[in-house]
């Protein structure tokens, strides 16, 4: 059975394997302190009955290799308060049992408990087992963001979508309504 606990320091040296995923974005530990330290609600742990990890997500951290990792940010005053995820990853063993969908559900539980007005996240445009899973979670294509993703060994930098689900503060889903054309990185708040 999988259990969800908080995040904790030692959980950074216990999620190589979820990280190595090619479609994974990896940060530096400073980075991952910093939402430790910020947005420590955000950042919940799954772990398998071994206590392996399963993943992340900065939002919600899960062990047993699978994690989500996440913050608040916005103005509440432009109706633009939410929660954003910056991570989520399941390893490969754990993919297609529900983990990501319950970690998100955490996210959106936490967004809503802290009155935000959506979700939102990034994704490569080229992930599209990512993109469908969101859809299926609710989530919608707000923008286009070109060259959001650097890219290695002299290939093109990719684009990501920026998809969004409104939360119940949102009555009216304004913060869905689609862009009508892409944003550059440098465009993005």
């Amino acid at each position: 059975m999988t259990t969800l606990r908080a995040f904790t320091c030692d959980d950074l040296f216990r999620f190589n394997n979820i990280n190595l995923d090619p479609l994974t974005e990896t940060y530096g530990i400073p980075f991952y302190l910093q939402y430790l330290a910020h947005w420590p609600e955000y950042f919940i742990v799954a772990e398998a009955p071994g206590g392996e990890l399963m993943g992340y997500s900065a939002a919600a951290l899960m062990l047993c290799m699978f994690t989500v990792m996440g913050k608040a940010e916005g103005s509440v005053a432009r109706e633009e308060w939410h929660g954003h995820v910056t991570a989520l990853s399941v390893a490969p063993e754990f993919r297609r049992l529900g983990l990501a969908a319950k970690l998100m559900e955490l996210l959106e539980e936490i967004s809503e408990k802290k009155g935000g007005f959506f979700v939102d996240l990034f994704v490569r445009v080229s992930n599209h087992v990512a993109v469908n899973m969101y859809k299926q979670l609710g989530y919608s294509v707000y923008r286009t963001v070109l060259e959001y993703y650097s890219a290695s060994s002299g290939e093109p930098d990719e684009d990501a979508y920026d998809m969004r689900k409104a939360l119940s503060r949102d009555t009216e889903k304004k913060s869905v309504i689609p862009l009508p054309h892409p944003v550059r990185p440098e465009d993005i708040e």
